[in-house]
């Protein structure tokens, strides 16, 4: 199966591709779409749905995966969050993509045996679990880390304890 996971921000969404299964994984593509910060929340919103639909395209995974809904303090950030998701999810829907969410504390349960890692920790995790050479920016890391737990989820033994939940 190949999955794009997405990590949805308004500045900075992370991205990536990863084809397999619960026993193994590969990466195909990972990154990060920034938005410089003089552009407009709508003209983010465009580019966040223009740049995951051309991965869809370039890429034609099977199944998108994203991360749930977090909780946050100002309703500013969460409303930003909420439309940057929701510009990811529209790209992901308008390619016929299954669209799966995950909560961040299963996800880095997945990828470090701890929920409550940090963010260097899943970047640190993500690098050594694929063997990649370098570590990735902390958006794509969470992303990959999406990936791996939605592959993991295939699993039978394991879907039960990620909950997986389509949107």
């Amino acid at each position: 199966m190949r999955v794009i996971a997405i990590d949805p921000a308004i500045r900075n969404t992370g991205y990536a591709v990863l084809e397999g299964d619960h026993r193994e994984q590969k990466v195909c593509d990972f990154g990060v779409i920034s938005i410089p910060a003089k552009i407009p929340q709508s003209g983010a919103l465009s580019a966040i749905h223009t740049g995951i639909a051309n991965l869809i395209k370039k890429w034609e995974p099977d199944e998108a995966a994203l991360e749930g809904i977090i909780y946050v303090q100002s309703h500013r950030t969460a409303i930003a969050m909420g439309a940057a998701r929701a510009s990811s999810l529209i790209a992901s829907a308008e390619a016929g993509l299954k669209c799966f969410e995950y909560s961040p504390k299963k996800v880095k349960q997945v990828v470090t045996g701890n929920g409550n890692a940090d963010k260097q920790q899943v970047a640190f995790m993500v690098r050594t679990l694929l063997g990649l050479k370098e570590t990735p920016p902390h958006d794509a890391a969470d992303a990959i880390a999406i990936a791996i737990a939605h592959l993991t989820a295939s699993d039978p033994a394991k879907a039960a304890i990620l909950k997986r939940a389509e949107v």
